[in-house]
């Protein structure tokens, strides 16, 4: 019998769609994103269920919107019965294993559907119990070490040398491990499904040496800031741009010095990519593995003076989007439908011959999109930062459906909308929603938003056909107020300064 095909999931966070020389950036150095874009099938048109980590990442597994898994932030992931698609591999008779960040709450140590985790994670912890990563640092010797993965807080946003070597940078680890796991399972006929996740290119940008010097700042473009960019920022830009120390002024040099790192980050991933494939050849599973690289959300990097992730606009909801393997994703096609992570749990399973029996799932498999046995109109997304009020979580969401052409947000907490023609206007620098001319594709787009919502129960935030207006937010006008203070220490650090630290 034929072996079912290995599932190689490479992840990375907060990577713009942007960022990826074969798909038109002529900066940035990605070789081996190129070649999966060569070989395979990229999906131009990807887009985050919900801009932010855990949200994201909580669609993706469960294979369902925001709306019906009930998780729009960084906040609880479902506790229920419901299935996730490394559930179901598992019991369709696959090795499932991750390694890196997953993110996974309220149990930062669950398996949910895994056989094993080799654990990173990006802030520090109490113990290393579990903490696979920090035990390889501490046996290596780097007891000095408060923050591998760089310093967060005020330096959140402040481009920074890795303090580590490439060949110990929680990057490399990453595809270490992944090398190691392919060696060791090519020696065995079972399929496998491995989640190789690495943490960067989130912040803080972190390259090691000496790729912090790959990109140099003078020589690299400012952030997309059209006219009247106030128009086009949102409460949830302007909540970021306080608590991530970015609103007190802007240094087009630190914005330059900011891409260029990230770049970095970026195309350090990358090398290791390449390792990982090299890999797969060298233990001859690459032709029998479907492969597939994206990230749970995007970055503004400057664009619209705004910072983080968390947003509609493309910089931030928008994602890089590939898929290779042999006699179903190949031949160097890009796709322009929209699609969302929402479409890797019903991909994974078509591949795997497996199912979820526990709930419905939102998303369809991605071959069947590519060859049109499956049309689709929209992707939908939601995101909703904050506690929830008494009228659920609409206090705060953002809503959205996309389209190829046209991109329709809602901010509850501004009371506005914001339509975006993606085909004559894809840099986002007008907002049409108020234009007559635009009118009917506005009313289109959003009765289909309004519809599906009202399909999931999601209808807090409506008023019949039209939007509840509720109390507008606010970031407060005292500049300290809100600010972020995430210090993520190693367990073996101590942080007190005898003589200094315990002075008043």
């Amino acid at each position: 019998m034929k072996r079912k095909p290995n599932i190689l999931h490479l992840f990375v966070d907060q990577q713009r769609f942007d960022t990826i020389r074969a798909l038109g950036n002529s900066i940035i150095k990605t070789p081996n994103l190129d070649r999966l874009c060569r070989e395979g099938v990229a999906f131009t048109n990807g887009y985050s269920p919900s801009p932010v980590c855990v949200s994201a990442r909580c669609s993706m597994i469960m294979g369902q919107y925001p709306m019906n898994t009930g998780c729009m932030e960084n906040s609880r992931m479902p506790t229920d019965e419901r299935q996730t698609f490394m559930d179901a591999l598992t019991l369709a008779g696959y090795r499932t294993h991750g390694i890196g960040k997953c993110h996974f709450t309220p149990d930062s140590h669950a398996l949910r559907g895994f056989q094993s985790r080799e654990r990173q994670e990006e802030n520090g912890a109490h113990s290393l119990e579990g903490e696979d990563y920090l035990i390889y640092l501490k046996n290596k010797g780097y007891d000095h070490l408060c923050e591998p993965m760089g310093v967060r807080g005020e330096m959140y946003y402040i481009p920074q040398p890795s303090q580590l070597p490439p060949e110990d940078h929680p990057t490399q680890w990453i595809a270490d491990r992944s090398i190691a796991f392919i060696e060791q399972e090519s020696k065995t006929q079972q399929p496998w499904y491995l989640f190789s996740s690495f943490i960067h290119p989130h912040p803080p940008f972190a390259p090691p040496n000496p790729w912090h010097k790959l990109y140099r700042a003078p020589l690299m473009p400012l952030p997309n800031v059209p006219a009247d960019v106030e128009s086009l920022q949102t409460y949830v830009n302007r909540f970021q741009n306080r608590y991530k120390y970015r609103d007190q002024g802007l240094d087009t040099n630190l914005l330059r010095c900011m891409k260029a790192y990230y770049y970095a980050c970026i195309s350090f991933v990358d090398y290791q990519i390449g390792r990982i494939l090299d890999g797969l050849e060298t233990a001859g599973q690459l032709d029998n593995t479907l492969i597939l690289f994206t990230t749970d959300h995007g970055e503004h990097l400057g664009d619209y003076n705004c910072f983080g992730k968390r947003s509609m606009h493309d910089s931030c909801a928008r994602i890089p989007f590939i898929v290779r393997q042999p006699g179903q994703f190949e031949g160097g096609i890009q796709c322009d439908t929209p699609v969302s992570l929402v479409d890797i749990a019903p991909t994974f399973l078509q591949t795997a011959g497996a199912k979820i029996d526990s709930h419905s799932l939102d998303g369809v498999d991605l071959a069947q999109l590519l060859t049109g046995n499956v049309s689709r109109d929209h992707v939908f997304a939601q995101l909703a930062p904050g506690r929830i009020s008494e009228v659920g979580y609409a206090a705060t969401s953002t809503y959205m459906a996309v389209s190829r052409e046209w991109k329709y947000f809602y901010s509850a907490p501004d009371n506005q909308e914001y339509l975006f023609d993606k085909i004559h206007d894809p840099q986002e620098t007008r907002n049409k929603a108020g234009l007559s001319l635009c009118q009917k594709p506005l009313k289109q787009i959003r009765g289909s938003l309004m519809a599906y919502l009202r399909e999931t129960g999601t209808v807090d935030g409506l008023n019949g056909d039209a939007w509840k207006e509720l109390p507008k937010l606010h970031v407060p006008t005292d500049p300290d107020a809100g600010l972020l203070i995430q210090d993520g220490y190693t367990p073996w650090v101590d942080t007190n300064i005898p003589g200094y630290s315990d002075e008043a």
